[in-house]
Order: structure tokens, then sequence, then C-alpha cells
């Protein structure tokens, strides 16, 4: 059994998402079974996904006025950078730390997909933002700054300590 299964917890009620994350949990699920000669060619297949599966949220980011430095954003970077340091270890020889990443990954989803892709679904539809066209259909459902954070309050700008 895998350590992370696709559920109703995990959607977002947009097919474009879901689907998306879905092979995500799929992929994730295929490297946790792979044999170690096919290890590293499932890893790889993995993060080929990801590349993409971050990027087309990355855009829609962009196309929707979350800034580009925003924490979800910065969150896949550093994912992705985790990612491809497992497919140099592998190519080195070392497949063990993919083992550990694939079982860490399958922790890390869920939070990831609860709260900044919950986030980034509610302001997508919010705006009525078409992911074939990059169309806002709702421009004025925009925001007029940049966000920053999350669309949350876990990853806004605290607000200022003032003493009493």
């Amino acid at each position: 059994m895998h350590t992370l299964q696709w559920s109703a917890a995990l959607a977002m009620d947009l097919p474009f998402m879901d689907d998306t994350h879905h092979e995500f949990v799929d992929l994730l699920g295929a490297v946790e079974e792979a044999e170690e000669s096919q290890l590293l060619s499932t890893w790889r297949a993995l993060v080929e996904h990801t590349v993409l599966h971050f990027g087309d949220e990355d855009r829609w980011m962009v196309d929707t006025h979350f800034a580009s430095s925003n924490c979800h954003s910065v969150q896949h970077r550093v994912v992705l950078q985790v990612l491809r340091e497992g497919v140099a270890l592998g190519e080195a020889g070392d497949l063990k730390p993919i083992r550990q990443m694939a079982h860490e990954l399958a922790a890390w989803f869920p939070q990831h997909a609860q709260s900044m892709d919950a986030a980034l679904a509610l302001h997508l539809r919010r705006v009525g933002y078409d992911t074939a066209t990059g169309v806002v259909h709702a421009p004025q459902a925009l925001p007029t700054e940049k966000i920053n954070g999350c669309a949350g309050e876990v990853c806004s700008d605290p607000a200022p300590i003032t003493s009493t």
C-alpha cells in the first residue's frame, strides 16, 4: 500500500488541479513500489511531472496577481531542488535517499495541497481563471496588489508587534 492515497481530502474541486494532483500521487506511489533497477527512472518521471505541475501553478499565480516571490512559489522551488538532488544522488549510485525523499514527500504533499493549493484554487475560482487560455473572466475580482503571501494568514506578513 502506498504511503499517500488519493482521497477527497486532496481534491480542490478544480479538474485541472485535481487531475495533476492525482497523477502526482500515482507517480509517488510508483516510486514507492519501484524495484531498485527502476527506482531512478521512476523518480525521474515524478520529477519531470512535478516540474510541469509546479510550473503550471506558478504561471497561474502570476497570471492572477500572486507575486512570483510568494511563499507558495518559493516552496515549489525548494521542493524541486530537493527532488533534483535525489536524481543526482541516484545517478551517483545512492538510491537510499530517494526512498526517504519519497516518504517525506508523501507526508509533505497533503499539507501543501490542503493549505497553499486550496488557497490558490479558491483564488482561481474567484477570478474565473481559464488555465487553457490564461484568461481571467472576472478581472474585477483580481487583487489590486500582488498577493505576496499564500492568500492566507499563515503566510502573510505578520502584524507589527506593539507594546502595551
